[in-house]
């Protein structure tokens, strides 16, 4: 203890002896060390010195060992520092020769350490400080109080308190305008107070337009909507500024919008949707109400429109308009053949038939779909003369319920007679009627000995109830009048609309045209009846005479371009009730004497090898041996599925389709049996195109060839 207190008097007495050198050397530092770094030296070796003191002071107890182990664990933590400036420091000091160097053990450490010329020049730093901070003295600015300075009280700051306004309230008061909103500047405006464009204010809602929906400018006006949407969302505008630049004004924007949800409704639901024709307005009125704009109501007793009816007076009662009946296209005929001859006669009644015809004509084309449907003769047929003899009532609780009938298993000759004129040329035929009867035995098995023992139960013909007869009567009605809607062949008298297909040469009961793009052979035709046939056998004879007619011409002209011509029609499939037509194709005449050959071997190998029908029927050879021209109509039959081509005006060869999914779909086989002799590229082949309403450029350059070969020109002159 003794040896540490004289050391630290000796190194007070040495601070106050070296006071003058250190102010030099500290100057000396300065200059070459930043001042940051002098004072993070300063604070390090401050606050290492006091704690150093304060340690020492704490350990004076302690035993060799302790302190053995105290300076083990202050060397540690001096070892271990953050900044390199004081290691290196350390480093530098312990490398100085101390004056202690002759004190023994730990002592000598500690003396070391403490008199580094390091810590004398901190020392001596903080010393010169402390004798200048006397005469320094502080800017104004710097002893101004600072504006951050905030004064804390225990006091609590009176606040304001809101009115309370509900959610419920505001959500049920505010203006609500979604993101999506078309009109979101005319309602953003409404609810800034600002004032509503004239255009949506003075324009009525309602107003008539020269077009209809769906029209041939429905789809320009679809792109001009489009392009609207289109530059609103690339520009960032709203889609009223740009439609009021394209439209003009919203109205007619509105009407566009309109339209094209009509259409929308019109693809989803199909062909059966009953919609709107014209704009009502009902877009541009949402707008304007949604502007804050009301209609005005025209029932208001306080509306100056109102006026309520004077007293005393009768009101006149306007008369309920007639109910017209629903007339079919026969008597529709009829009333307009009393008209004529009522003209021809010079009557008086004409001024009244023809105001019924006119009536009777406004009211069909005016009519809706309903659930009346008026059938012709031939469509009752079944329901003919009744069927009394032919069918036996089933008499139990299910059967009066459903009016059931059976057949007749004790039926005389007559009845029998009977029923078969009033079958005979049914769909389908006994292979529908064998089908029926199937579908009814829920025990069927495909085996022929199920079959003979089931014998007399398979014979029985299963009979409709008089309601079932109706309905499928009605159904065969329906759906043949949509194909005659549909049919792009057909002249439809009611509405005086010509066929789509272009008429090159028109006769009495057959015209022409021609065939659809792309065309295998180019510069061919079609041979079209007027009235829908769902084949050609099923045309008389005066409809034959003309086809005739045509195909001679036809063979004429195209001899005379050194061509050879061949004609085929293909009626694989009666159940879609088409449009008959025979096909004319001009060929190379040196393909002519081999297109047999190559239809010949592509029929062999279309079908299946048994069958019930011979695969091939020679009508050209049944022609050369006595039925000339009507070896074709007496070979086949219109009841049956047929292809056949004519190589002569007389015959050629036919085939009759069994297996309808084995035949090529629509008129791939001829096109793709000519198109093979033609070497046509596949794509050409298997593209079947469809008459269109647009002008055909062909028929101008047709009608040229055909001028000379035109026989219908004497029906005109006659």
């Amino acid at each position: 203890m003794a040896e540490l207190t004289s050391l630290e008097d000796f190194e007070k007495s040495l601070v106050h002896s070296r006071k003058d050198t250190t102010d030099e050397a500290l100057d000396k530092a300065l200059d070459t060390k930043p001042g940051k770094d002098s004072g993070r030296r300063k604070h390090h070796h401050h606050h290492h010195h006091h704690r150093h003191r304060s340690s020492r002071h704490r350990h004076d107890g302690d035993g060799p060992e302790d302190q053995h182990r105290h300076k083990r664990s202050r060397r540690s933590r001096e070892g271990e520092g953050d900044i390199p400036e004081q290691r290196d420091r350390s480093s530098r000091v312990t490398a100085q020769p101390s004056y202690t160097d002759s004190i023994h053990g730990d002592d000598r450490e500690w003396v070391g350490k403490d008199a580094a010329p390091g810590s004398l020049l901190d020392e001596a730093e903080d010393l010169r400080l402390e004798d200048t901070g006397k005469e320094l003295k502080r800017d104004s600015w710097m002893e101004a109080p600072s504006a951050l300075d905030v004064d804390y009280t225990q006091r609590g700051i009176k606040k304001i308190l809101e009115p309370t306004v509900s959610r419920s309230s505001k959500a049920d008061f505010a203006l609500k305008i979604h993101d999506n909103e078309l009109n979101r500047h005319h309602l953003q405006d409404l609810a800034d107070g600002k004032a509503v464009p004239d255009d949506v204010v003075d324009q009525p809602a309602q107003h008539d337009v020269d077009y209809v929906f769906g029209d041939s400018g429905a789809q320009w006006r679809m792109t001009k909507l489009k392009a609207v949407y289109r530059q609103a969302e690339e520009t960032g505008r709203s889609v009223d500024d740009v439609a009021a630049e394209r439209y003009g004004d919203l109205r007619a924007f509105d009407d566009a919008r309109e339209e094209e949800f009509e259409l929308e409704r019109r693809q989803t639901y199909g062909k059966g949707y009953v919609g709107k024709e014209k704009p009502s307005g009902e877009l541009f009125q949402e707008r304007k109400i949604d502007a804050g704009i009301h209609k005005a109501s025209v029932s208001s007793a306080g509306s100056p429109a109102y006026r309520p009816p004077p007293q005393g007076e009768i009101m006149e009662e306007t008369p309920a308009t007639a109910q017209t009946v629903p007339l079919d296209q026969t008597a529709l005929n009829r009333l307009k053949a009393q008209m004529m001859k009522a003209k021809l006669r010079g009557s008086a009644s004409v001024a009244a038939l023809e105001s019924e015809y006119n009536n009777a004509m406004a009211s069909s084309a005016n009519r809706k779909e309903s659930n009346i449907v008026v059938l012709g003769t031939m469509e009752t047929r079944m329901l003919a003369g009744g069927r009394k003899g032919e069918v036996k009532v089933i008499d139990n609780k299910r059967g009066r319920e459903r009016g059931l009938v059976e057949e007749n298993e004790d039926m005389t000759i007559d009845d029998m007679v009977r029923e078969e004129r009033r079958t005979r040329g049914q769909a389908g035929g006994e292979g529908k009627r064998f089908a029926e009867r199937i579908a009814k035995d829920g025990k069927f098995d495909n085996d022929l000995h199920y079959m003979d023992e089931n014998a007399n139960k398979l014979a029985k013909r299963v009979q409709q109830s008089e309601v079932n007869l109706k309905n499928t009567a009605i159904s065969d009605f329906q759906k043949m009048n949509r194909i005659l809607d549909s049919c792009p062949l057909c002249h439809h008298e009611d509405t005086d609309t010509p066929p789509i297909a272009p008429l090159v040469s028109l006769a009495t009961r057959v015209y022409l045209s021609l065939p659809t793009e792309p065309e295998i052979s180019e510069g061919g035709a079609c041979i079209v009846p007027i009235q829908h046939r769902c084949n050609l056998l099923e045309c008389d004879d005066d409809e034959w005479e003309e086809i005739r007619n045509f195909m001679k011409c036809l063979t004429r002209m195209y001899h005379g371009q050194g061509r050879d011509v061949i004609f085929y029609e293909n009626a694989a499939t009666p159940q879609r009730k088409k449009h008959a037509t025979l096909e004319v194709v001009p060929l190379p005449s040196r393909l002519g004497e081999t297109a047999p050959a190559f239809f010949k071997e592509a029929i062999l190998t279309s079908d299946e090898e048994w069958t019930q029908h011979k695969k091939l029927i020679d009508t050209l050879s049944k022609a050369k041996q006595g039925l000339g021209k009507l070896a074709f109509r007496k070979t086949l039959v219109k009841e049956m599925p047929y292809f056949h081509v004519w190589f002569t005006l007389d015959g050629g060869l036919g085939h009759i389709v069994e297996d309808a999914d084995r035949w090529p779909k629509g008129d791939l086989f001829a096109r793709e049996v000519i198109g093979g002799m033609l070497d046509v590229e596949p794509d050409v082949i298997k593209r079947q195109g469809r008459w269109n309403k647009v002008g055909d450029r062909r028929v101008d350059g047709f009608r040229k060839r055909w001028k000379k070969f035109d026989w219908t020109t004497v029906l005109a002159a006659a």
